[in-house]
Formats: structure tokens, C-alpha cells, sequence
């Protein structure tokens, strides 16, 4: 073998061991996301609605870790439990007789999404609302959440507000609305 053809073979192999040495790092690696079965997801889901069916923004901010977060439509976080409880009062100002229903779970691994309607009236001008959507949780290990990001049509909020009929949805969301935990 010549001497240039002994440098591309050295040189692929000093390249190349430590790229073999990560992948075989990597590939060994055990994988410590927390994992929780289905039910538990459903019970910590159920257990969420029903602390925003008491009306107590401390209920509702119980469910997140203590550095927990939550981002709304790209919003701005509100963070800890106490700027969570903040949010949740925030909502309870803005809808009397405020009733969520959880339409739905999902989860993979600590990842859950929370599939919700909300009902109430707009407490400026009465107007019944009906608003979906959505919260995609990190949750740790003691089955509190560490991070939500929550999703709802916040268009279609504001024209029920102020007065528009509530919206059906398109064919392609009537699974959401038709989702059960059973």
C-alpha cells in the first residue's frame, strides 16, 4: 500500500473510531424518560379537569411541578405555580360558570396531550361560549406537570364573546369532538 493510500485508511479510522465509539455510546445509552401507563395519564387528566371545575386557581395550579410552566398560543409563559394560578384566574374572571370536560387523552411516554371543551359565558357581555382545544404536557416523574402548551382558536373565542354563534367543527376535527376516554 503507498503511503497516500495509508493516510485515507488511517485517516478514516482515527476519524472514524470516535464516531463508532459515540454510536455505540448512544445505542448502549438506557433511556430514562419516564414512562407511565395509559390510565395513569387518564387519571392525572381527570383529576386536572375536575381542579378547573372548583373554580380555584390554586387547585389548578397544584397539578403543575413547582418550576411548571405554561405557554398559551405562543404566548407569553406564565411560570411556577403561582404565575399558574394567575392564568387560571385569568380564565375564571373571564367565564362565568366556567365547565371544562376533558374530550380526550394521549400519551407517549411523559408526553400527554389533554384534549378539552370549556363551556361558560363571556363575563363582559353574557354571550354563551363553547371553546376547544388543547394542552401538550412534559410530565416528570411524580406525575406533575412540567411544561404545557396550550392551544385553542383564540378568533373563534373572541367572535362568541361577542356574540357570534359557537363555530362546528370542520370534517376534519370531528374526531376531537367525538373522542372518549372509554
Amino acid at each position: 500500500m503507498n503511503r497516500r493510500n495509508m493516510l485515507k485508511v488511517t485517516g478514516v479510522a482515527m476519524i472514524g473510531m470516535p464516531a463508532l465509539r459515540s454510536l455505540s455510546a448512544a445505542a448502549n445509552k438506557k433511556d430514562h424518560t419516564m414512562s407511565f401507563e395509559r390510565k395513569s395519564a387518564e387519571s392525572l387528566a381527570a383529576a386536572y379537569t375536575s381542579a378547573w371545575n372548583t373554580g380555584s386557581p390554586e387547585s389548578v395550579a397544584a397539578y403543575y411541578a413547582e418550576s411548571g410552566e405554561i405557554v398559551i398560543n405562543r404566548g407569553a409563559p406564565w411560570r411556577g405555580r403561582s404565575g399558574i394560578a394567575e392564568m387560571a384566574a385569568g380564565f375564571f374572571a373571564d367565564v362565568s360558570g366556567m365547565k371544562l370536560t376533558c374530550d380526550g387523552v394521549r400519551c407517549s411516554g411523559s408526553h400527554v396531550i389533554y384534549l378539552w371543551t370549556f363551556t361558560g359565558h363571556a363575563a363582559k357581555t353574557g354571550n354563551a361560549l363553547t371553546v376547544h382545544g388543547w394542552e401538550e404536557w412534559d410530565v416528570g416523574d411524580d406525575l406533575k406537570v412540567k411544561a404545557s402548551r396550550g392551544w385553542y382558536d383564540a378568533e373563534d373565542y373572541a367572535r362568541q364573546v361577542a356574540g357570534g354563534a359557537v363555530r362546528l367543527f370542520t370534517s376534519g376535527m370531528s374526531g376531537v369532538a367525538e373522542c372518549d376516554l372509554n
